[in-house]
């Protein structure tokens, strides 16, 4: 299976991702198609001197999408941009994942207006690692849908639980509803209603959760709408910035705190690697027909080697398979969540 990749999405494009992809291609042995400026990408590749690695090709497009640019119009419009006709060959069978750095609206435009929606599912949602104190939990959906009615936090809860138990390999995962205390009566309409509709699913339901039990690792999944999930992501990446830079100052404020860092170099090389991003390369867009990893605009090679590897274990454990199971397990609360959403 072909990893299509958008080799000028992202940042700093084109010049880490065509070295991911470099790593991918050696180190892992996954076959990859560099999509975007030949000349470019050629040039990249020659710099590395991996211009005739095994694995690697390159299609050519001439056009980009823009971090700035209206994601639906940017995808009608452009049609040889290399984010779309990433997409176009996964729709052709030419690849069977798609992973970009860029614009991630456009790439969700384009998975659900190339590659369609599994059935039964309303919204696809994007779903972010983040660290625990435990293993990793994903956090769902993180900025892909900010108005959400009660069957689709009911929808993510069911996409969340397959993924974590098909990639990260959960026995049985722990999946809980964000809410603003755990008792019953807490929460809002909307978290109150999908909590009704949870407590019947067929996966491990807990509950409701509060935002400081997502560190503490009680959860492998936490379910929210995309407003609270992205503002729960930038405030996670704000807070690990700061408590760096703070670590950082107050390591090098005297020659004591100095020696205190070469004693315990080791168990900060273990929290740095926690913490960093790069590890979980980037996001599964979970719910479309077909396989989209988004990754983070400021990915490093690192980044986007583990983005490329995650788009891989995500098709060769047939997640949407297994995801198109549990939607149809549970076809009468989603059906009873549908007939309450258009009551209301």
């Amino acid at each position: 299976m072909k990893i299509a990749v958008d080799a000028m999405g992202g940042d700093y494009a084109p010049a880490v991702v065509v070295e991911g992809a470099i790593r991918a291609a050696s180190e892992l042995d996954i076959p990859i198609i560099l999509v975007g400026d030949r000349a470019r990408v050629e040039e990249e590749l020659a710099r590395h001197k991996a211009a005739s690695i095994p694995g690697i090709s390159i299609v050519h497009a001439s056009e980009v999408v823009g971090m700035d640019e209206s994601p639906a119009q940017a995808i009608r419009k452009k049609k040889d941009s290399s984010l779309r006709v990433c997409f176009e060959l996964v729709r052709s069978g030419e690849a069977g994942a798609v992973v970009s750095a860029g614009n991630s609206g456009a790439a969700m435009a384009a998975s659900i207006f190339l590659l369609k929606k599994i059935k039964g599912v309303d919204r696809p949602a994007i779903a972010v690692s983040l660290p625990t104190m435990k293993d990793p939990a994903i956090v769902l959906d993180a900025g892909g849908n900010v108005d959400c009615k009660p069957i689709h936090l009911f929808q993510f809860a069911l996409m969340g639980e397959v993924y974590a138990k098909y990639v990260l390999k959960k026995d049985r995962p722990r999946v809980g509803l964000l809410s603003n205390g755990e008792e019953e009566g807490k929460g809002n309409d909307l978290t109150r209603e999908a909590h009704a509709l949870l407590k019947n699913a067929s996966i491990n339901y807990i509950g409701y959760i509060e935002g400081r039990e997502i560190y503490q690792g009680g959860v492998d999944v936490v379910v929210t709408d995309g407003f609270v999930g992205n503002v729960v992501l930038k405030l996670s990446e704000g807070l690990v910035e700061a408590v760096t830079t703070m670590l950082k100052n107050e390591i090098m404020s005297g020659f004591f705190s100095r020696i205190g860092y070469l004693l315990s170099r080791g168990a900060f090389r273990n929290l740095k690697k926690k913490i960093d991003y790069a590890e979980y390369g980037g996001a599964p867009l979970l719910g479309i027909d077909g396989v989209c990893i988004i990754s983070h605009g400021r990915s490093n090679a690192k980044a986007m080697r583990n983005a490329i590897l995650r788009a891989h274990e995500y098709s060769k454990n047939r997640v949407n398979v297994h995801l198109s199971e549990e939607i149809e397990k549970n076809q009468d609360l989603m059906k009873t969540g549908r007939i309450e959403a258009s009551g209301s």
